[in-house]
């Protein structure tokens, strides 16, 4: 008998890869220094960009609140998130991920983040998004199907 599982079979839940790469940055910023200086202006260009990150976050929470729908990668989804910040990315938690691993160390004088956001990005793409987009699309068809032709996975 085969056991019907409703939810997206991630590989690694996306806090926690967002935690890797910053606990990475952090470590190559210890080890591996680069000969740059920076200034309090690319700080706070940081700082905002983690603020930006973590508004991206909220405003999902809000929608996926508003949908009545788990924001849970490894939950049962009740329906498709297309409203508010959904209208612009299909992943803007994963894109506030981003800009924070860019930002977070930024504002504490460290580049790394800017290097591992592709890394970053590739594994967030290859052990979640994917997984998720095919267990939406099994699960609502041409619902999904039409809102990933009208909405970019990242921008």
């Amino acid at each position: 008998m085969s056991e019907h599982k409703d939810h997206a079979s991630v590989k690694i839940h996306p806090p926690i890869l967002l935690l890797i790469h910053i606990v990475a940055a952090w470590l190559l910023g210890k080890f591996i220094l680069l000969p740059m200086v920076i200034s309090p202006m690319i700080r706070n260009i940081g700082l905002a960009l983690a603020g930006i990150g973590f508004l991206f976050g909220l405003l999902s929470l809000y929608a996926f609140t508003k949908a009545r729908t788990t924001v849970n990668p490894h939950g049962s989804v009740k329906t498709i998130v297309s409203s508010g910040v959904y209208r612009l990315t299909r992943n803007p938690i994963y894109l506030g991920m981003v800009l924070m691993l860019i930002g977070f160390p930024l504002a504490f004088g460290n580049v790394w983040g800017i290097p591992l956001a592709p890394v970053f990005i590739f594994l967030m793409n290859k052990l979640v998004i994917e997984h998720e987009e095919a267990y939406l699309e099994k699960k609502f068809g041409e619902a999904y199907t039409g809102y990933r032709s009208r909405v970019r996975r990242w921008l």
